[in-house]
């Protein structure tokens, strides 16, 4: 079952702002987005920080890799300029910091687990930890307000499960082999967070019968959209917020 929103702004505000940014956080919570999907990394002292790339070079300038600095460092860094002139200097933000963010605008969590390599175990027992700091005034049958933990890593569901079992968890996959559910049951999931173009028909009515939510991700046009909408697909994100509103 699937009791949140039905459109997510990726990343934050998709391809208009810089991803994983507090600037994106806010373009999307500016443009109607109540719900938001973004990343989360273990910095070399253990603290997660809001970023995809395990390696700079893409959204950071310069060479080495997230587990390689303390968060103090890589929250230094500019995560802004290399999407345009007008985010430079933005920095790369730590997850309490969004966290805080969009639970004072009432902006639901899809908390994508992304744990550099060989980080897996450890990634899922601290963004698991911290995330119950960060909710322990909400009850723990408060599925509508507490965050989904998302993530293509197993051991970091699994791991996560161990410290917050109450957070719910769903498992993220490019394309779906014969074990899809054999995995999901792994690790208690309660929704398949799935590649769109990699979705069928049958699959979705598969997934839906067998009493689990499903997520796609990442759809930009509202055509494909509505397609997936008519075969069952609970929700989705769109790095497209200018053309695939909140309210779609």
């Amino acid at each position: 079952m699937w009791p949140y929103p039905k459109v997510l702004a990726h990343r934050g505000a998709g391809t208009l702002a810089p991803e994983n940014t507090m600037a994106a956080m806010r373009y999307g919570w500016e443009h109607g987005f109540a719900a938001v999907e973004f990343d989360v990394m273990l910095s070399k002292d253990q603290r997660p920080v809001v970023i995809h790339d395990e390696d700079f070079g893409r959204t950071v300038a310069g060479s080495g890799k997230v587990p390689g600095y303390d968060a103090a460092f890589i929250m230094q860094q500019d995560a802004g300029a290399w999407f345009s002139a007008d985010y430079k200097g933005e920095p790369v933000p730590d997850y309490a910091s969004v966290v805080n963010f969009c639970r004072s605008r009432g902006i639901w969590m899809n908390v994508e687990m992304k744990p550099a390599q060989g980080y897996e175990r450890e990634t899922g027992l601290v963004v698991a930890a911290e995330t119950l700091q960060l909710f322990a005034d909400l009850s723990p049958v408060d599925k509508q307000h507490l965050p989904l933990f998302s993530s293509f890593s197993r051991a970091a569901l699994l791991a996560a499960h161990e410290v917050a079992p109450h957070i719910p968890r769903a498992l993220l996959i490019r394309e779906a082999g014969p074990d899809w559910k054999l995995h999901l049951q792994e690790v208690g999931a309660c929704a398949l967070h799935i590649r769109h173009d990699c979705l069928t028909r049958d699959l979705a009515a598969q997934v839906k019968d067998a009493g689990y939510g499903l997520f796609c991700y990442t759809v930009n046009s509202p055509e494909r959209a509505r397609e997936l909408l008519s075969w069952g697909v609970d929700a989705f994100c769109t790095d497209r917020i200018d053309l695939i509103p909140a309210d779609f």
